[in-house]
């Protein structure tokens, strides 16, 4: 290696990483540079230097790439919330679909024509979350509210809507931010714990138009509550008001208790004709237009019969289990989350449906008690977080072998290590990357998975 730190290079980007970092190499060394698209032709500058690989930012363009577009938020570079605004939507949905096949490929083992299907988009690359984490923090003397840059815990004020998000957040975030300066409501210092206001958490309804508001907070008590209510009420958009009590010095932002300052404590949304409970704890999709598409997907994956029973690991607040459901003899349906749950059954009750038992616990220890009883799952669905199903899981499901497994995943590396353990069983028939987040890398993926 012959490069130093502060050199300029002139390279041509030809790939791009899973954080959206794009990807070209000089005398064969390769150098990561954010803002660049597959196709640049760019001057960049080294600013950093491994054994193997370097990092650098652009100097200037020397010939864009015909993928590239300009990203039409002003503190998109600074900003840690999204990585692909500078790519055309399209290209999004290809570079996605590529990311899930080489995962597959390099990860999980799988032949190299292995067939990915072709993302499904949206026609609403924007304004599309409805659910929106702000980490509060202080600039000047002043209360903000933003993201954090990139592999940092540094805020980027929010200096208008975002463009990923409702533009309903802004005024929220505006009026917390402001009684708290007006009453030095202290923010949370993450170095020594000190401090109260942590997150602002707003969840939006698609189709009730409800709002919800959760301020996490660092203390059993949030000084001067009533005047922050007082003033979200004052907006007249908010429908619920709750505090969110995280006393632990960790990243995960909710903690275990909430209480009720206004309203209900919660919201409720539709997807398609079913209607479903939302508490501050509740899993959600954040994409209800896509949310819909991605259900039709596994719905259409599973194909229940009228004499199957189905299993559904982490189920959150049961939203795939009632889809599921009305077509099925009976659903099992497990998660960890006892809030999550209790959201679940409020949700059968509601919608009518009787045919589903939901269970607290953990799906590896819960199915084998149901197993022991006789029953017998004809297809399971797993749906878990980012880090994948639990190891105990995956071997539970090869031990009770149903005929058909659809697995939907947020995070195609821990699919296709999932997917090595089970493919010496099962084998992937239809593999289906949906665009559940564009403008960023994350792409959601449902899989099924046949018995040999």
């Amino acid at each position: 290696m012959n490069f130093r730190k502060n050199d300029v290079v002139e390279i041509k980007i030809d790939d791009i990483t899973t954080d959206g970092m794009g990807i070209g190499r000089a005398d064969g060394f390769a150098f990561f540079v954010a803002g660049a698209a597959p196709g640049d032709e760019i001057r960049m500058r080294v600013v950093k230097l491994k054994k193997s690989y370097g990092y650098g930012i652009i100097e200037r363009i020397i010939s864009p790439s015909h993928l590239r577009c300009e990203p039409p938020c002003h503190v998109y570079k600074s900003c840690g919330g999204c990585s692909l605004q500078h790519i055309e939507y399209e290209a999004q949905l290809e570079i996605k679909r590529n990311y899930v096949k080489n995962s597959l490929i390099r990860i999980g083992g799988l032949p190299e024509n292995t067939e990915v299907e072709k993302t499904v988009g949206t026609e609403f690359p924007f304004g599309y979350r409805n659910k929106g984490q702000y980490p509060v923090g202080t600039k000047n003397g002043k209360t903000v509210c933003g993201f954090y840059a990139p592999r940092s815990h540094n805020i980027i004020p929010l200096s208008g809507p975002c463009l990923i998000n409702r533009p309903t957040d802004e005024p929220i975030l505006k009026a917390v931010t402001e009684i708290a300066d007006e009453y030095n409501i202290p923010v949370y210092n993450e170095n020594d714990g000190t401090g109260i206001l942590r997150h602002i958490l707003i969840r939006t309804s698609e189709n009730t138009g409800e709002i919800m508001v959760c301020i996490v907070i660092n203390s059993d008590r949030l000084p001067h509550s009533d005047k922050i209510t007082e003033r979200l009420r004052s907006l007249g958009i908010v429908s619920t008001v709750l505090i969110n009590i995280n006393k632990k010095n960790t990243n995960v932002i909710l903690g275990e208790k909430n209480r009720v300052l206004f309203g209900k404590g919660y919201i409720t949304d539709t997807i398609g004709d079913l209607c479903f409970k939302i508490s501050p704890l509740s899993f959600f999709q954040v994409n209800p237009v896509q949310t819909e598409k991605l259900y039709n997907r596994v719905l259409e994956l599973a194909d229940p019969k009228k004499d199957e029973i189905i299993f559904d690991a982490y189920c959150g607040t049961g939203t795939i289990s009632l889809f599921l459901a009305r077509r099925a003899k009976a659903v099992h349906a497990v998660e960890i989350v006892s809030e999550a749950v209790s959201d679940a059954r409020f949700n059968a009750e509601k919608n009518g449906i009787t045919n589903v038992s939901f269970y607290v616990g953990a799906a590896e220890k819960i199915y084998p008690e149901l197993c022991a009883k006789g029953l017998r799952a004809d297809t399971v669905i797993t749906d878990p977080p980012r880090k994948g199903c639990d190891p105990s899981l995956l071997k539970l499901l090869t031990d009770i072998a149903p005929k058909k497994i659809v697995y939907v995943s947020c995070n195609p590396s821990t699919l296709a290590r999932d997917l090595k353990y089970l493919t010496h069983m099962y084998y992937p028939q239809r593999i289906i990357p949906v665009d559940m987040f564009p403008q960023t890398t994350g792409v959601e993926c449902c899989c099924c998975l046949i018995r040999k």
